[in-house]
């Protein structure tokens, strides 16, 4: 097993695709870690991270527009195998002097594949025709010489070529999608057979490697977590206490912005599992009072990220008591940090600043803390696994996932105490109905949103009300990054929206969110 699968990621080159994401996670599905990587990087950067392997992605450019991006055949003769995916593809075959064309003969979902060598190394142990994904106008049509072709459609008759010797491939599908059916087959081909690596990104080797690298970054330093008690910031303190025991100090911030239920889950379920030292601050009142009279999302995320911090930075002087000599906090701060928090907040070149996030772009600038996030290159379900290794209670790694601003940003307007416990009511509503139609592992989560400053116009009690409406959310997914609505059968939502209006005086109205991601994020703020 490779100590630090790190040291030698699969590179996945983005250009441009909607799904180099999904590409990573693919690779990591095989059980080889993977980061992905822009297309502005240069060959001699590349190179330089010795990569085990390098993935190109699709893209939406033609590769012979005068502005497309451009691969440099350095990179293909530098020994490290490739394998090119849709533009990728094409880009390989132009680089190595073959023809890439607009040859009319466009092909756009699912696709029929001719296999031409079903012992390839692509395609060994696969059958002759299979289901592909296209999505493509140009075509490669002349594969570069040294190439064998090993796959054609109606529309592509070089659909796939292979070079053993350079340890070069490419096919012109997207083999990351669930639609070619045989595409995770050939994604591990390449993997295992044509860059020779072996499956052993698995839970315990990330353990494994992140237990060193935290003891490394933290020697024999005080750390404070900001366990909020879901997934991430639980299984953050879990990894943090197996790498350094007893110089960990969870802090467990109260701040009036969690759901029914959660401050005495994580006091009592998580301390008795893991054993854990826990401060718990009650700051309801300092977070409701830096949020009066606020309505805007952003400046809400700021405002609680800032708050946090200093929460911290108290709890550091106050109860840790490590100060240097000017009296400032001298410990590290845990954050559950994910691959997905860092993208979507503008976390490396290409990527656009969704939102901010209070584990990311929230913080202020004279954080006094020296950040450790243990969880960053992962994404959710990773998480999870990582957590079961551990030890943590199965109701906290199942968890839906929950934002770091908690019901703050689920309140469409002004955070007030009335509304907070309005909005509490109502969300464990909604939450007991998903558990008691055993939909908890179906639904990725179901944000509940108050729409504070909006009214409707209700009759209840043979009256008219003007209540607020409330909306559920309930989401698809598998990594926060896409999301599509879940369908909750009609029965289910009924007698959840019932319960509301009935049992929630203020709530006169229940609305459902049919919108996926994109064009819609998950949260409303």
């Amino acid at each position: 097993m490779n100590p630090d699968p790190h040291a030698r990621p699969v590179l996945v080159v983005d250009f441009g695709a909607q799904y180099a994401q999904l590409i990573a996670r693919r690779v990591r599905e095989a059980k080889v870690f993977s980061e992905v990587v822009p297309h502005t990087v240069s060959t001699a950067e590349l190179v330089a991270r010795r990569p085990a392997a390098i993935i190109l992605s699709g893209g939406p450019a033609s590769v012979y527009a005068p502005q497309a991006p451009a691969l440099d055949v350095a990179l293909l003769e530098a020994g490290i195998p490739v394998f090119g995916m849709c533009y990728g593809f094409q880009a390989m075959a132009a680089a190595l002097g073959g023809t890439v064309a607009e040859t009319g003969l466009r092909e756009y979902g699912a696709t029929s594949a001719a296999i031409a060598d079903t012992s390839s190394t692509l395609f060994r142990g696969q059958p002759a025709q299979q289901s592909v994904w296209m999505s493509h106008g140009d075509s490669v049509s002349a594969a570069p010489p040294g190439m064998t072709v090993t796959a054609s459609t109606a529309g592509a008759q070089v659909a796939a070529f292979e070079d053993d010797d350079r340890r070069l491939y490419g096919v012109q599908w997207h083999p990351e999608v669930v639609h070619s059916t045989f595409g995770q087959r050939v994604l591990e081909n390449f993997l295992y057979a044509g860059a020779g690596l072996a499956p052993d990104w698995t839970p315990s080797s990330i353990v494994q490697d992140q237990v060193a690298r935290l003891r490394a970054q933290i020697g024999d330093a005080h750390v404070l977590c900001a366990l909020s008690g879901g997934v991430d910031s639980s299984v953050a303190a879990a990894l943090v206490q197996r790498a350094v025991g007893d110089q960990l100090t969870c802090v467990f911030v109260d701040h009036g912005l969690l759901r029914a239920g959660e401050a005495e889950q994580v006091k009592e379920e998580f301390v008795a599992a893991t054993g854990v030292d826990l401060v718990t601050v009650e700051a309801a009142d300092r977070f409701l009072s830096a949020l009066a009279g606020v309505r805007d999302p952003e400046e809400k995320r700021k405002i609680i990220g800032r708050e946090f911090i200093r929460v911290f930075e108290q709890a550091a002087r106050d109860v840790v008591g490590l100060a240097d000599s000017q009296g400032h906090p001298v410990q590290f701060l845990v954050q559950g940090t994910l691959y997905p928090d860092v993208v979507e907040s503008g976390g490396g070149a290409g990527t656009a600043n969704i939102k901010s996030h209070h584990n990311v772009g929230g913080l202020p600038n004279d954080l006094r803390f020296t950040l450790v996030e243990p969880l960053r290159d992962l994404f959710k379900d990773e998480v999870r696994k990582v957590g079961l290794e551990l030890g943590v209670p199965e109701s906290i790694v199942w968890r839906q996932p929950f934002p770091g601003p908690g019901l703050g940003i689920r309140i469409v307007g002004e955070v007030t105490a009335e509304r907070l416990e309005t909005l509490r009511a109502a969300d464990a509503i909604a939450r007991a109905g998903l558990t008691a139609a055993g939909l908890d592992r179906d639904i990725w989560q179901c944000p509940v949103v108050l729409l504070a400053d909006v009214r409707s116009v209700g009759v209840q009690g043979d009256g008219r009300t003007y209540g607020h409406p409330v909306v559920l959310r309930p989401v698809s997914s598998e990594d926060a990054m896409t999301a599509d609505w879940a369908r909750v059968p009609y029965d289910v939502l009924a007698a959840i929206s019932s319960r509301i209006t009935n049992e929630v005086a203020e709530v006169n109205r229940v609305v459902l969110d049919v919108t996926s991601k994109p064009p819609g994020t998950i949260e409303w703020e």
